[in-house]
C-alpha cells in the first residue's frame, strides 16, 4: 500500500490545499494530511481547530486521514513508515523554497523520503492562508478561497458577523 503525507500548517485550509489533497488522494492508496505545529509561525487557529476544519473538509475522501505532529517531518515520516511527501507549488518562488526543503529531507532521511510536487490548479494559484486571513480581517469576501464553514470561522475570529 502506497501512503503519502501532505504536511502543512493549514491556518486555515484553503481551496488550493483541498485541490492538492483531492488530487494526491487519487494518486495514493492513503494520504495523511499532517497538520504541524510551526514554532516560526503564530497561528490564528489552534491545532485542534485546524485538524477539525480539515476533517470536515475532506470527509468525502475515504482514503484521507488527518493527523497532527510537532518536530521534524522526517522524524514523523520515520515513525509512521512514510516515504513520500506531497508539496504544492504555486509559483517559481515556491519551487526554490520547497526544493531546498525536499533536498534537506532526502539527505537527513538517508534517501528514505522523496518529495512529489504538485502544481496548484491555476484557479487557486493566487491563494495562500496569509492572503485569506488578511482579506477576512478586513471583512472582505473570502467565499472563492475557502469553504463556507471556514469563512464563518475566520470572520468570527476577527469579530465580524457574516
Amino acid at each position: 500500500m502506497k501512503t503519502a503525507v501532505y504536511p502543512g500548517s493549514f491556518d486555515p485550509v484553503t481551496f488550493g490545499h483541498l485541490d492538492i489533497i483531492r488530487r494526491a488522494s487519487a494518486m495514493f492508496d492513503e494520504l495523511i494530511v499532517a497538520v504541524m505545529t510551526n514554532s516560526a509561525k503564530t497561528p490564528l487557529f489552534t491545532l485542534d481547530e485546524r485538524v477539525k476544519m480539515l476533517r470536515e473538509s475532506v470527509k468525502d475522501l475515504p482514503n484521507v486521514r488527518i493527523e497532527s505532529f510537532g518536530g521534524l517531518l522526517i522524524d514523523y515520516c520515520k515513525t509512521s513508515n512514510i516515504h513520500i511527501v506531497i508539496r504544492g507549488l504555486r509559483a517559481i518562488t515556491d519551487f526554490e523554497y520547497e526544493l531546498q526543503i525536499a533536498q534537506t529531507n532526502k539527505e537527513l532521511s538517508h534517501n528514505q523520503v522523496d518529495t512529489v510536487f504538485l502544481t496548484t490548479s491555476l484557479r487557486y494559484s493566487y491563494l495562500s492562508s496569509s492572503v485569506v486571513k488578511e482579506i477576512a480581517s478586513y471583512n472582505g469576501d473570502i467565499s472563492p478561497c475557502v469553504p463556507d464553514f471556514i469563512a464563518d470561522s475566520l470572520y468570527r475570529k476577527y469579530g465580524h458577523k457574516n
